[in-house]
């Protein structure tokens, strides 16, 4: 029977990074998986999780199963620091969170309750999104849209094509929205784009789906939690998928949460117990280790304070490297106005190059990134930037 199975094309981001790792260039230089580096291309155990591991090794009693929903602590601190701790909502037991395998697995239980439990059938994405996100939900059974998001001319959102295509939507459809950092343009709505947003899902009875995979790296955590919050002021029923992938550097550990929010503690309850039955039946219960990390740090003062610490150095260095990038194209060539790339926020720039050009650079120099052009500003430092500016100039 498995002779059936035709060879499935690589992923167009963890195949990337195969094909760097057998690259023998010395030189060559990895701007496509979307993970946090130092300047000498190290991705570190933060020190806040060093010490939240070394304590829990010494304390933690017992290995049993979590509960369906994960664990009590985390799930709390989780939905407190993406509604803050004051949230109506939160007292009203109106927003219910369960813990989840990563920001993937959080997206795949969303999909899967909303599909299967609550009858939902078309789901809109943005015009590029996350590469994973149209698998995930396609898996599902959902029926696709895209509505415009970018600009490639222009290099900004497209709001006026955002509006245009989602007044297309009808009651019940899902529109999956980027909390923050879109991922793979950094182009972000402003706050009054975004009460825009939350206006037409509420005339339309559309259920926003919230990926939330960079909060804190682009203003702060507070900051970056704006749609989040806004939204649910203002709508009945939302979904957020969130991940600590990125912002506590926990990528192997699949650290994530899934949430909704109803329109009174009963639909809640209700809800809740749906989306438990969507867990058992996908993986029964969460691993513990990650969100038992991420739980102390977030209830330990001290911790919190190291963590947050160590965050905005992460986010200040990945502004740093945008600047350089901006300052060096701009000083080795005079036809291209990069200035958006310092516009754009969060890990990623939507760089402009075109497929040709990206395979060009991967080719001829050793520089790998995805092929629309997205690159993972994480990878640039004071050693590699002369030769990708450089190169980069040679193929336009």
């Amino acid at each position: 029977m498995l002779n059936k199975c035709e060879m499935a094309p690589a992923d167009p981001i963890l195949g990337l990074t195969e094909a760097y790792h057998a690259d023998t260039r010395v030189d060559k230089i990895n701007l496509g998986v979307g993970i946090y580096q130092t300047e000498t291309n190290q991705t570190p155990v933060m020190a806040a999780v060093k010490q939240t591991e070394a304590y829990l090794v010494e304390n933690q009693l017992t290995k049993r199963y979590l509960s369906i929903e994960g664990w009590a602590a985390y799930n709390q601190q989780v939905t407190q620091l993406l509604w803050g701790e004051q949230h109506a909502a939160i007292a009203e037991e109106r927003l219910l969170t369960a813990q989840a395998p990563g920001g993937t697995g959080a997206l795949r239980v969303a999909g899967e309750f909303l599909y299967h439990k609550v009858g939902a059938r078309r789901l809109w994405l943005s015009q590029p999104t996350w590469a994973n996100h149209r698998a995930i939900f396609e898996a599902v059974g959902f029926e696709m849209q895209e509505y415009t998001y970018y600009n490639n001319t222009q290099h900004q959102l497209d709001f006026d094509g955002m509006l245009r295509d989602l007044q297309q939507a009808k009651a019940g459809d899902v529109v999956l929205l980027h909390a923050c950092c879109h991922n793979p343009t950094g182009a972000d709505p402003s706050h009054e784009q975004w009460q825009q947003l939350a206006q037409l899902c509420q005339a339309k009875q559309l259920l926003p789906l919230f990926d939330a995979a960079y909060l804190g790296f682009a203003e702060g955590l507070d900051q970056d939690a704006y749609a989040i919050r806004y939204f649910a002021d203002q709508v009945p029923e939302m979904m957020v998928a969130n991940s600590f992938s990125k912002n506590f550097s926990l990528y192997n550990e699949r650290v994530g949460s899934v949430s909704l929010l109803a329109q009174d503690t009963t639909v809640a309850r209700q809800a809740f117990s749906q989306l438990k039955k969507v867990i058992r039946a996908l993986y029964s219960n969460p691993p513990a280790h990650g969100a038992m990390v991420v739980a102390h740090i977030l209830q330990e003062k001290d911790l919190s304070l190291l963590w947050q610490t160590e965050l905005l150095t992460m986010r200040e260095r990945i502004a740093d490297m945008r600047a350089l990038l901006v300052k060096g194209l701009n000083s080795v060539q005079t036809q291209h106005d990069y200035s958006f790339i310092g516009r754009q926020r969060g890990m990623f720039s939507f760089s402009g190059l075109s497929p040709q050009q990206v395979e060009q650079l991967q080719t001829q120099a050793g520089i790998y990134m995805v092929g629309s052009g997205r690159i993972s500003i994480a990878g640039i430092n004071t050693s590699n930037i002369h030769k990708l500016t450089q190169s980069i100039q040679s193929v336009l």
